[in-house]
């Protein structure tokens, strides 16, 4: 007890000196705070998309996926702290904070008696080659994440077939091209009969949420789910 005391004594002491940062606004973080501050938390910009069956990011996929839940967490806004923590995420090196926006995304997944409504979550994949040049996938942190606060578990059912180029800059036309035949599952057997929450960063035409979750439902799913962080 006196040594965990006198680590806890130090560690208060070492962050008077060397405090850990804020990765939202760059503030010193308190005991108690990771990754994310209190004051970043309560500003994030959250969608209210209730995990209901009608909302806008179930209405985007209307007749073009069958869907029991579609859900983004915050919305994406130029500039705005969003963007400014997928940036970190996705290329600063900053693989905790998926960890951290997952943990809370499943807090609302708890918080809405949500956990056992889904049997597997399975998160957007990248090819290997992105990946590795990456260090990590930013949507397995993020499933990472919910799965550590809500117990489902993560499983690594989908691959990318090629390497697709960057969608950013595509009309919604040119995004499906370009992933249409971009995933394959790897084992039927491991979806077949599951509910699947499909995980990803952000949406923004949903083209390949849509081309991934085709796969799931052509192998056997039994129901199919969506949550992102973020909609621009």
């Amino acid at each position: 007890m006196k040594t965990k005391s006198f680590l806890s004594a130090l560690q208060d002491f070492a962050r008077l000196f060397y405090p850990s940062c804020c990765l939202g606004c760059s503030g010193a973080l308190v005991k108690g705070e990771e990754i994310l501050c209190t004051a970043c938390i309560i500003s994030l910009p959250k969608t209210n998309y209730a995990w209901t069956e009608e909302n806008p990011i179930k209405d985007k996929f209307s007749g073009r996926l069958p869907l029991k839940y579609a859900w983004a967490f915050l919305k994406f806004r130029k500039t705005g702290i969003v963007q400014h923590l997928l940036h970190q995420l996705k290329y600063n090196n900053h693989p905790e904070i998926g960890i951290r926006l997952g943990r809370l995304m499943g807090r609302s997944i708890e918080g809405n008696n949500l956990t056992h409504s889904f049997d597997e979550i399975v998160a957007m994949p990248l090819h290997s080659t992105r990946e590795m040049s990456r260090g990590y996938n930013q949507s397995r942190k993020i499933a990472e994440g919910i799965s550590a606060q809500t117990g489902i578990p993560v499983k690594e059912n989908v691959l990318r077939t090629f390497y697709t180029t960057t969608q950013t800059v595509k009309t919604r036309d040119e995004r499906w091209q370009n992933v249409a035949t971009a995933f394959q599952i790897k084992d039927g057997s491991i979806v077949k009969d599951k509910r699947i929450l499909l995980v990803d960063d952000i949406i923004t035409t949903g083209a390949t949420l849509e081309a991934c979750g085709q796969q799931l439902v052509a192998n056997g799913c039994a129901e199919l789910s969506i949550a992102c962080v973020a909609e621009a």
